[in-house]
């Protein structure tokens, strides 16, 4: 038999993530977010990074997120779920760094208790790829944002800098944007 989505434990978390979620997009795209300290900032980043990789474990998420990867162009998927995950999983398992721009790993750091863990699946998979650039309009904002992922190109002993591969600003925009139009995509109305 097919269980209605959602069911009622999943309507409890989806109301209580999609709530904080939505509270903690209108800080970041505010005007004067990037104006506030880089640890206040990296809180929130952190908060709604987690939110979204939580939320990207119901299922009708994933269908969407499998639409896009045969609907969208190419690397849309990708970014919109390994992305996150890999960025997700260096904030939860190094939760050790005040801010975007000091986040790094290396092999030696990733594989520190686990060498098959999804970081190191990520970078495995990624190194060498070529550069992914992007550009989204920002309806509040009235202006398109560009933004470059930059994969890294060798991952051995070398630093792989999060900011490295996308810078803050731009970069936390535009993944906002793409974490609310996943997360829109299973709204009625928004």
């Amino acid at each position: 038999m097919n269980e209605i989505k959602p069911n009622k434990a999943e309507l409890k978390f989806l109301n209580l993530a999609y709530a904080r979620f939505f509270d903690i997009y209108e800080v970041i795209m505010n005007d004067d977010f990037f104006n506030i300290s880089e640890e206040t900032r990296f809180f929130y980043i952190i908060n709604i990074v987690n939110i979204y990789s939580e939320l990207l474990t119901y299922e009708p998420i994933n269908h969407f997120i499998k639409y896009i990867k045969e609907e969208r162009p190419p690397m849309e998927a990708e970014i919109s779920s390994e992305l996150f995950k890999f960025i997700r999983n260096i904030f939860a398992h190094f939760p050790v760094f005040k801010s975007w721009n000091e986040v790094w790993v290396d092999y030696e750091l990733i594989t520190w208790s686990k060498e098959d863990g999804f970081i190191n699946k990520f970078l495995k998979k990624y190194v060498g790829k070529s550069e992914v650039k992007y550009r989204m309009w920002i309806p509040n904002k009235k202006k398109i944002i560009y933004v470059d992922i930059n994969f890294p190109q060798e991952y051995k002993d070398n630093k792989i800098y999060l900011k490295d591969i996308i810078n803050e600003k731009n970069g936390i925009i535009f993944l906002c944007g793409i974490m609310k139009n996943v997360l829109s995509s299973q709204l009625e109305n928004i």
